[in-house]
């Protein structure tokens, strides 16, 4: 699993904001993981693949502080991560049970994961801002996760913040959030997110001159002959 570096640098360059824009024009309404809150200001914008990880209602018969040196654990799945991953945790929005705290974090960092995304909470908040992981999270907790949730496995389609996410999906993440882009639709993404970022940067500039918004934002013919005149002189 793995995301071609160009790729990388132009997601880098363009926002969540503006990402929910051009999947909304195709179709897709529902890729802004609720809850997913970057723990640290001044994060920057990260992208990479997703590596889902799955939790479940705590049971008390599994969710157990023995369950972490089972063969399916948190632990395992860390060392099943490979470099420039996206690690997306579904812990169903669970706010008083910390997924992960310092110590696996600070592994992850070990093994080169580019980030973590939840829409739960973590654990040892100054353990794992220090481990120097990025995080993006709904909060932090001081119980473990075995507190209410139960681990049951990873690559496996989750959901994350109300979010449908599958293994190898697109994943990134700035100071509005993480969003998904289906691995299926990245391409197009690709191609049709640097131009709708260079135009609303072209708006921008526009607005600082004072022209109304009526006609520019949406574009009418006119206003799109001007865009396309400043275009072709760049």
């Amino acid at each position: 699993m793995s995301l071609d570096p160009a790729a990388i640098e132009i997601l880098k360059g363009v926002s969540t904001a503006t990402l929910t824009t051009v999947l909304l024009k195709k179709g897709l309404r529902n890729v802004w993981m609720r809850g997913t809150k970057p723990l640290k200001p001044g994060q920057e914008r990260l992208v990479g693949p997703a590596f889902t990880l799955r939790f479940v209602p705590a049971r008390e018969d599994l969710a157990t502080p023995e369950s972490w040196a089972s063969p399916i654990s948190t632990r395992a799945a860390i060392e099943d991560m490979p470099e420039g991953c996206i690690a997306v945790v579904d812990a169903m929005g669970v706010q008083d049970a910390g997924i992960f705290g310092d110590i696996l974090c600070a592994r992850m960092m070990r093994r080169k994961v580019a980030a973590l995304v939840s829409d739960g909470v973590v654990r040892d908040l100054e353990g794992v801002l220090g481990s120097g992981l990025p995080v993006w999270c709904d909060g932090m907790a001081a119980p473990p996760s075995v507190a209410g949730l139960t681990f049951v496995g990873w690559q496996q389609p989750i959901a994350c913040g109300g979010v449908a996410v599958f293994p190898g999906d697109i994943v990134v993440a700035d100071k509005d959030g993480a969003v998904l882009i289906p691995a299926a639709l990245l391409d197009a993404v690709l191609a049709e997110a640097p131009e709708q970022e260079r135009m609303e940067g072209w708006i921008m500039t526009e607005i600082d001159r004072g022209v109304p918004l009526p006609g520019l934002y949406p574009m009418n013919a006119e206003t799109k002959a001007r865009y396309q005149a400043w275009k072709d002189a760049q």
